[in-house]
């Protein structure tokens, strides 16, 4: 089959390295250079040949015009997450199967999200900070620690699965509010679903928010709930600033110094220079690194060859999306 790698020059540098490069080789046709949005808008021409893309940050719109200049095109793999800037009504309506490195993806994050809430349970960027701008040596605690305490997560999502899954093997009661999600598979991570969002903030030690953006999430996150928090519980933010009415969170963690927030996203991002967020002692900000970053990005690529493979034997794929599933996924 012939293919093609259509993406931006950073993304293709970062998602297919040289491993998985050699293995799409030995699998397909590969018969151009890696292409770009701006290099096929001037040389449409060559989609005409391709039956596989191979794609991800950078991907062209798979619009009506796309479609019509790679009238073979059966297979898109896109190596990275969200595709809302990608996919159009004309793509799905194409029959063109797509797959997304997403769950790959998720891993990482959840690998990450998982990390800062036991970190937050231990207190451990509290005494840090502290002890970087004070100089207090002191032991004392300053969070609910590691055993018996409740770890609360908003949306139940891939993300969230995979900090479920992990958080398993501690000692800890882990809550989820999250209205789509199948019981069972709360159930099978060892997740008690909670009817309310106001019930997660005022049960949890450590809340940790998966929730996707969208229209009706912006916003989601206001001084009610974070005013709800138990004395030095901790709130972490992996999913994007949005979710969170900002300007309530930096009034919450004034009035309440007990707290601490853990935000690897903000809005806007980078927060501007002026923002209290650099400069409040119950905030630890680090700069969206919770997905895949330098090697971590091979995952997403590894996963698309995996996926590829499982094309060209007639297999089911395993991270094949629809119309319906994308929504559901969103």
């Amino acid at each position: 089959m012939r293919a093609l790698y259509i993406l931006g020059e950073r993304g293709y540098g970062r998602i297919y390295g040289p491993q998985e490069r050699a293995d799409v080789a030995g699998l397909v046709d590969v018969y151009a250079e890696l292409q770009t949005p701006e290099s096929i808008a001037a040389a449409p021409e060559m989609l005409a040949p391709v039956e596989v893309m191979l794609t991800g940050w950078g991907a062209p719109r798979l619009d009506a015009a796309f479609l019509e200049a790679a009238p073979h095109l059966k297979l898109v793999l896109y190596g990275a997450g969200s595709l809302r800037r990608v996919v159009t009504e004309e793509f799905w309506a194409s029959g063109v199967q797509i797959s997304s490195a997403a769950a790959a993806n998720a891993v990482i994050t959840g690998d990450f999200a998982c990390a800062q809430i036991l970190m937050g349970l231990k207190g451990t960027w509290r005494h840090a900070l502290r002890l970087r701008e004070q100089r207090i040596w002191s032991r004392e605690p300053v969070a609910a620690g590691l055993y018996g305490s409740v770890v609360g997560l908003v949306s139940l999502g891939a993300v969230a699965q995979r900090v479920a899954s992990l958080l398993r093997r501690h000692d800890l009661k882990v809550i989820a509010w999250d209205p789509y999600v199948d019981p069972a598979v709360a159930e099978g991570l060892g997740v008690t679903l909670v009817e309310s969002l106001d019930e997660v903030f005022r049960e949890a030690d450590a809340v940790s928010l998966h929730t996707p953006l969208l229209d009706e999430t912006r916003g989601l996150i206001g001084g009610a709930q974070l005013r709800a928090m138990k004395s030095g519980a901790v709130f972490i933010n992996t999913a994007r600033g949005a979710l969170v009415r900002e300007a309530e969170l930096v009034q919450v963690l004034r009035e309440r110094p007990d707290l601490f927030a853990l935000l690897d996203v903000t809005s806007p991002e980078p927060p501007p220079p002026e923002s209290p967020l650099h400069t409040l002692p119950n905030v630890v900000l680090t700069p969206h690194i919770a997905g895949a970053q330098g090697v971590e990005c091979r995952r997403l690529g590894r996963s698309m060859v995996d996926e590829l493979r499982r094309f060209l034997r007639d297999e089911p794929l395993q991270h094949a999306l629809t119309r319906a599933s994308y929504a559901r996924m969103a």
